[in-house]
């Protein structure tokens, strides 16, 4: 297997509608990420094996930057073609891929994603799939108490 470079994402179309999320990207191809989306908070650990993918919209949600994580499989040229970006990490590390969204390789396949929806400026969407099936992630703020703190 040829090894795979990390690439920085461009600006692509993003449509949320009752079903899922719909990218349009900067080639004109699109994809429908299926599902509402389940609602998680502080950090989202993904079964090993599994393709992620993660979304950051911008305020307006009608656009956004899409990344592969880890990502061994798409050649770099449909990569940099759709505007898609991908990180690739060793074993045992991290990464910040927006602001506000960090991403770590624990070991075992499996990747950690933290997100704070806040920092982000945006809504945060995290896809994981493989050739059977397909999940869908929304990180939200962490619940605050009547003080403002974190719980």
């Amino acid at each position: 297997m040829s090894a795979r470079n990390d690439i920085a994402p461009e600006t692509v179309n993003v449509e949320l509608l009752d079903h899922g999320v719909a990218v349009e990207y900067i080639d004109g191809r699109q994809t429908l990420y299926r599902g509402v989306p389940e609602t998680v908070t502080g950090s989202l650990t993904t079964p090993p094996g599994k393709q992620t993918h993660i979304l950051v919209t911008d305020p307006t949600e009608s656009e956004g930057v899409l990344m592969y994580i880890n990502d061994l499989k798409t050649h770099d040229d449909v990569l940099e073609s759709s505007g898609v970006g991908r990180v690739v990490l060793e074993q045992g590390s991290s990464e910040t891929v927006f602001p506000g969204v960090t991403v770590s390789r624990p070991g075992g396949m499996r990747t950690i994603i933290e997100a704070d929806p806040e920092t982000a400026r945006g809504r945060v969407f995290v896809f994981v799939e493989d050739d059977w099936s397909e999940q869908s992630y929304e990180f939200m703020p962490e619940p605050t108490d009547s003080t403002g703190s974190h719980e």
